[in-house]
């Protein structure tokens, strides 16, 4: 029997999100939270049920969530939803769409979701409330940290370790053993062969 859960958040990542969570078999969505002037529409057939007011009486009837907010450069909004979440005792079940591909010997934590054809190699981990985007790569011994994005089609080779709420762009490319600091923005098509400090917003060159 699938396990109800609760979507945050009606956006355009949410819609990425309901695919991969109902191709994955496990979860039966029982609909959304989203904004006042989203109440009672339809995302891909799912009804947004409720605002940020109504998440005290969601939760306690459906304590499963994912957070369906997308992240562009700023973690932010996903770290604030989080911490009023875990206030609340919502689970944070981690999604993995059904062509992601997990090692045995990788780590990902609650909250996480891997989109279709993401790859977390042998020894990878993964922190809490991340989104590791379609055809993402995560090489060997790869560290992530909490709240980070890691956008569509990057690649981080062996040993790269990403600070906590960091935003990896679509097909940037990160050296092995490169380490990226927190809360720093790589932008897309970047490629990385140096060490990255906290907030920074890395330039080429």
């Amino acid at each position: 029997m699938s396990t109800p859960l609760l979507l945050i958040g009606a956006g355009g990542h949410c819609r990425s999100c309901i695919e991969a969570v109902e191709s994955s078999g496990q979860f039966e969505i029982v609909g959304i939270v989203g904004r006042a002037e989203e109440l009672n529409s339809q995302l891909l057939g799912y009804t947004v049920r409720g605002t940020d007011e109504d998440l005290e009486k969601l939760v306690e009837q459906y304590p499963q969530v994912l957070i369906a907010i997308g992240q562009i450069k700023s973690a932010a909004p996903r770290v604030r939803m989080f911490s009023q979440l875990e206030a609340l005792d919502a689970e944070f079940p981690c999604i993995i769409a059904s062509s992601a591909i997990v090692s045995r010997y990788a780590s990902v934590q609650r909250g996480t979701i891997l989109m279709h054809g993401a790859i977390a190699n042998s020894n990878v981990q993964v922190g809490q409330n991340s989104i590791i985007n379609s055809r993402a790569l995560l090489e060997h011994d790869v560290t992530v940290g909490d709240h980070c994005h890691v956008s569509t089609a990057a690649v981080l080779n062996g040993g790269v370790s990403v600070g906590e709420e960091t935003f990896i762009g679509s097909g940037a490319v990160v050296y092995q053993d490169v380490r990226i600091g927190k809360r720093s923005i790589i932008p897309a098509g970047a490629i990385v062969h140096r060490d990255v400090a906290d907030d920074e917003v890395f330039r080429s060159g």
